[in-house]
């Protein structure tokens, strides 16, 4: 006797995968965000008194520290694995379907490097905006010893965020979206509004800029679905943020 092992996936299955893969990655790191910015927004001197550090140290001890480092890098990125993983279900290639692969390298490094430009210029005047409104905590970018390995370890975590920020949020979730026939604004919004969540602990100023950003990667996503170009964009502005504040003069972020 066979037994059958395969059915046809339903419209709910596909939204309680979509929860689950969002509640294991981005949607959880969204709540913790909304209560550190409640926290902030309630703390002593209110939000603009308060920092919110990326790229922390985990132990005094440099060589622990850094296998704290790369083991949270390998760990973030399970959920992408589990993301491309579930869409393999479906018809083709998840890589290829969500242009995730190295067809055209110097196309999407090129686009990559210009949407970089677009997001991030305005996006300094944002948060500058931002500081001198007192809508934003003071942001550290990175804020790990001055060791050997630093600069190596913030380029890995500015990657580490482009792939699993661009895979989940824009690549799987607008897949998933379209499948359960969302309409295309409400999956442009829903995109955007959950890259923008996950930067609460920043403030009021990251969440307007990220929406923004969302606004435009999904809509450059839509276009072209290739998220490779979003994931060298997003590379850039991380490791020129990460690298930039760890290198040069602390005075030189003041607006921050």
């Amino acid at each position: 006797m066979t037994v059958e092992l395969t059915r046809p996936v339903s419209r709910r299955m596909l939204g309680t995968e979509t929860l689950l893969v969002l509640g294991l990655s981005l949607g959880q790191s969204a709540v913790y965000a909304t209560v550190s910015l409640i926290a902030k927004l309630t703390a002593e001197g209110g939000l603009s008194r308060q920092t919110a550090a990326l790229n922390t140290s985990a132990s005094a001890r440099p060589y622990l520290d850094l296998t704290y480092q790369l083991l949270g890098i390998l760990f973030a990125l399970l959920p992408v694995l589990l993301a491309v993983h579930l869409l393999a279900r479906d018809p083709g290639d998840p890589v290829r379907t969500l242009g995730l692969d190295a067809r055209r390298p110097g196309s999407d490094l090129a686009r990559g490097a210009g949407l970089a430009a677009l997001i991030g210029l305005p996006g300094l005047v944002l948060f500058w905006a931002a500081a001198q409104l007192g809508i934003n905590a003071t942001v550290v970018p990175a804020a790990l010893p001055d060791l050997w390995w630093t600069v190596p370890v913030l380029i890995l975590a500015a990657f580490q965020n482009s792939i699993l920020e661009e895979v989940i949020v824009v690549g799987y979730l607008m897949t998933r979206l379209r499948q359960l026939q969302w309409r295309v604004g409400a999956v442009i919004a829903t995109s955007a509004l959950l890259r923008a969540s996950y930067h609460l602990y920043q403030g009021f100023g990251a969440f307007v800029g990220n929406a923004v950003m969302g606004v435009v990667f999904s809509l450059f996503y839509l276009r072209t679905r290739r998220v490779m170009p979003l994931i060298v964009a997003h590379a850039l502005l991380d490791i020129v943020a990460f690298v930039g504040y760890s290198l040069l003069p602390k005075d030189w972020f003041s607006w921050l």
